[in-house]
């Protein structure tokens, strides 16, 4: 059954990221066909084609990569000047100059008669922005419609009084020895496991007090050494005890708040106390919100995912230590398709029900925010304005809108079209990284992927 459900996870999330492809990319296609460009493909995926058909003057196909997507405009880059409109001359002065020359030709090369006009270099600035603006604007509408269903019909999540076990460690390690620890071997199971506490549990009571919190935990387990303790549990509705003995251990101190306490330079302070090996969260309980307090709530959606995006190249040092040199995968580290569809399934196989909630609706509901902050994460990565993304055509757009405007202002002919193909060596730089970015986080998401606390 948790196969089950893993596998249902993991499709809806392929339909979900599929989806939301294929949209982005009729957010291009419907106003590049509406302003008269000839759009001869349309592809969802990249690599060889699975299947096609032709529609008018469009191929519409699947191919084999489900990585992205693309329409194929007409002319998406103008000749040099002097060149025939149709004609393009290879360049053997070095092989960057060569790339831009083929791309040129490439982008003329099914400009038949009567297409002249049609071609996507000819479109005012404002069209051309409108254009590539169409598929992020799809994933932006597609993120404020799932975080607004999710938010007034499911509701936020809010913090309650208590604490519920999100993870069981399975064996005693020290915190200064925690980041190198790749096996149990030879190490002693956690007084938690030993006493089968699992995750979901919410603890009532630790020796008869009560918790309301969850530093009640640390409070109460780590003076108590090597001693027998009584453990009140909530699991599936009913209440059970357990006994657990708490050992001495290394773990770090805390302070009022239950937050780790570093030293100037930034080294976590470390003890000797009892230890249990539980990591709990406050429950939550979704409270639902009203209509008008969705904008304030995208507004933190998308200046968290921006800000993410931003230190994207430099955590992905930390994924190649993960990866490669056996250091723990961060929980808010960067990941591939691959990783959300993990995530995805086991979210639905219930090993974070912790914090998700049981029940197939809290489950669903968790998936459609996690393609709300897929959608709102290709949104802003799209607007970065280097090519091949959207953003670097439409900072070429700009650039000929600002070019053509000095020019008016100072009384001399208009410059023409911007060469965006010229920009090209800098877009095969710029896909050679993402490239690599992708094939590392593929890699580190099979090898250690990311754990969100089950």
């Amino acid at each position: 059954m948790s196969t089950l459900a893993f596998l249902l996870g993991v499709l809806f999330m392929a339909t979900g990221i599929a989806a939301s492809i294929a949209l982005h990319e009729v957010g291009h296609l419907v106003p590049a066909k509406r302003f008269g460009v000839r759009v001869t493909q349309y592809m969802v995926g990249f690599g060889p084609t699975m299947w096609s058909r032709r529609r008018g003057e469009t191929e519409y196909g699947v191919k084999a990569i489900p990585l992205g997507g693309y329409i194929r405009m007409i002319g998406m880059f103008p000749p040099r000047k002097g060149d025939d409109p149709g004609t393009v001359r290879v360049s053997s002065t070095g092989r960057f100059s060569q790339l831009v020359d083929e791309a040129r030709a490439a982008s003329l090369e099914e400009v038949r008669p009567g297409d002249e006009n049609r071609v996507f270099y000819r479109l005012s600035v404002p069209k051309k922005v409108i254009v590539m603006l169409g598929g992020p604007t799809m994933n932006l509408l597609i993120g404020v419609f799932l975080l607004t269903l999710l938010v007034t019909v499911h509701g936020v999540a809010t913090a309650q009084p208590g604490a519920v076990v999100a993870s069981v460690s399975q064996c005693v390690v020290p915190v200064t020895e925690a980041g190198d620890a790749t096996t149990c071997t030879n190490q002693p199971d956690t007084p938690a496991l030993a006493a089968g506490i699992l995750p979901g549990d919410r603890v009532v009571s630790i020796d008869g007090q009560p918790i309301d919190d969850t530093r009640d935990i640390s409070t109460l387990i780590r003076p108590r050494v090597d001693q027998a303790v009584t453990i009140v549990l909530e699991r599936d509705g009913e209440q059970l005890t357990v006994t657990a003995t708490p050992i001495r251990n290394v773990v770090p101190v805390l302070d009022a708040d239950g937050v780790p306490v570093t030293t100037a330079d930034g080294t976590e302070q470390t003890t000797e106390a009892g230890f249990l090996g539980v990591r709990t969260t406050a429950p939550v309980e979704y409270v639902q919100q009203p209509v008008t307090a969705v904008p304030g709530i995208i507004g933190t959606y998308v200046s968290r995912t921006a800000e993410a995006i931003v230190h994207i190249p430099s955590r992905m040092v930390g994924v190649w230590q993960a990866a490669f040199g056996g250091a723990e995968r961060e929980i808010d580290s960067p990941m591939s398709v691959v990783g959300v569809g993990r995530v995805a399934g086991e979210a639905t196989e219930g090993k974070y029900d912790a914090f998700v909630g049981e029940g197939v609706g809290n489950k669903i509901w968790f998936l459609v925010g996690l393609l709300a902050a897929l959608n709102f994460m290709l949104f802003i990565f799209n607007l970065i304005p280097l090519l091949p993304l959207d953003g670097g055509h439409v900072a070429g757009a700009l650039w000929e809108g600002l070019k053509r405007q000095i020019a008016k202002l100072r009384g001399r002919p208009d410059p023409g079209y911007v060469d965006v193909a010229k920009a090209l060596p800098v877009a095969y730089t710029v896909s050679m990284v993402l490239l690599g970015f992708t094939a590392l986080l593929i890699y580190a998401d099979l090898v250690k992927p990311v754990n969100l606390g089950g």
